[in-house]
């Protein structure tokens, strides 16, 4: 039972095949002028297009990037490099995914940028007047995910936006997580710089993209050739790019067909059945309307997340806790979010995908309540301690 979704995505099939291709027959370098150049040259360009179209702007200028971490970093790291302010200010938030903690760190570390984290509530939002108030005659850059990948959150990205383009600095977001899972216009919204990660929505790991606004300068991390609009040197790895392309159709043509009402349909199922197996004991860990379709992320009193994985092999989903020099600890999304230790020890995020069906849901929440009941003595003795 794959429920693991928001961690990796299989690779659907007709990514492979259109992936194969351009390894295997179409191998030219892109920049060529001859016979071998021109076809890896119209399917590069049609990559784009297929993930502009994905983001909502047919003239969006797609960056192809190594993955979305590294169009994270392209995004911010490229504003604070081409600004002309003196020690500038960054934005972000404390739930952040590490590809922008650990980016924002790296810059205040060793290029003395300041950075502020907006706090988050027991939902894990971030409320526009915090954004509003944190704002200096420095800040050049606001970054806040879309979608949290632990409780799938969504953040008022347009709202955020707007409040950031009155204060002149520019808006980047993490939206790893929601590519894919909801429609995605980025002249809505009005941001600046948005991040697409590939193995997120279909496509082989290796792969990300980086959405940057035709008014936007930035620096490039990797110079060289001039490749991707000269803000990513280096011969395209134009396989990875179509595979790119192709799911960024594929999820497209999900999204029209209602693939999301499917998904929200699954996991609200999964998650009524847990509470009428488990009552009360079953806790919701982030928003109950304002997140991801196919995320759900639960807490189980007396059980902790890492006991009940064990107690589950054939169920393949992520806990709330992180192994640190032995001991686990809660996850810092839930901590910041306001969870005691033990609610936080005992999260458990099933994510579901393209490929989950009602049959996969009901074996889950068997596999899960029978494991729950075994593990925390609930049926015998009443919810065991966590110590």
């Amino acid at each position: 039972m794959y429920l693991d979704y928001n961690a990796t995505t299989p690779v659907a099939p007709a990514v492979t095949e259109a992936l194969l291709n351009y390894v295997s027959e179409e191998f030219g370098n892109p920049s060529s002028e001859h016979h071998y150049g021109s076809k890896p040259r119209m399917a590069l360009n049609h990559a784009r297009d297929q993930v502009a179209n994905l983001l909502g702007r047919s003239d969006a200028r797609v960056v192809f990037t190594g993955s979305g971490s590294e169009a994270n970093a392209l995004a911010i790291c490229g504003v604070v490099r081409a600004t002309a302010v003196e020690r500038p200010h960054i934005i972000t938030q404390c739930t952040e995914h590490p590809a922008v903690l650990e980016t924002c760190r790296a810059l205040r570390l060793r290029h003395g940028v300041d950075v502020t984290y907006l706090p988050v509530d027991g939902s894990g939002m971030v409320d526009p007047a915090e954004l509003a108030a944190a704002f200096t005659p420095r800040t050049v850059l606001v970054s806040i995910m879309m979608a949290n990948n632990e409780t799938g959150a969504l953040q008022p990205i347009s709202e955020l936006a707007r409040v950031t383009h009155e204060h002149g600095a520019l808006f980047h977001s993490d939206a790893a997580q929601a590519v894919g899972k909801l429609p995605i216009d980025v002249p809505a919204l009005g941001v600046d710089l948005l991040s697409v990660t590939g193995h997120k929505v279909y496509a082989p790991k290796g792969i990300g993209a980086l959405y940057v606004h035709p008014d936007v300068s930035l620096e490039p991390l990797v110079r060289g050739g001039g490749q991707e609009y000269g803000l990513r040197a280096g011969t395209e790895n134009v396989a990875f790019a179509v595979a790119l392309g192709t799911a960024a159709r594929i999820v497209a043509d999900d999204l029209a067909a209602g693939e999301p009402e499917r998904i929200r349909g699954l996991r609200d199922r999964l998650h009524n059945r847990l509470r009428e197996v488990l009552g009360d004991r079953v806790m919701l860990n982030g928003p109950s309307w304002s997140r991801l379709p196919n995320t759900l992320n639960i807490s189980i009193d007396g059980v902790r997340g890492k006991d009940l994985l064990t107690d589950t092999p054939g169920l393949a989903a992520s806990t709330g806790s992180a192994c640190h020099s032995g001991q686990r600890r809660p996850s810092p999304v839930l901590v910041a979010m306001g969870l005691s230790i033990d609610r936080g020890l005992s999260a458990l995020r099933l994510s579901l995908g393209r490929w989950t069906t009602r049959e996969d849901i009901d074996r889950a929440v068997e596999a899960i309540s029978a494991s729950a009941l075994r593990v925390s003595r609930i049926g015998a003795a009443g919810p065991t301690p966590i110590r």
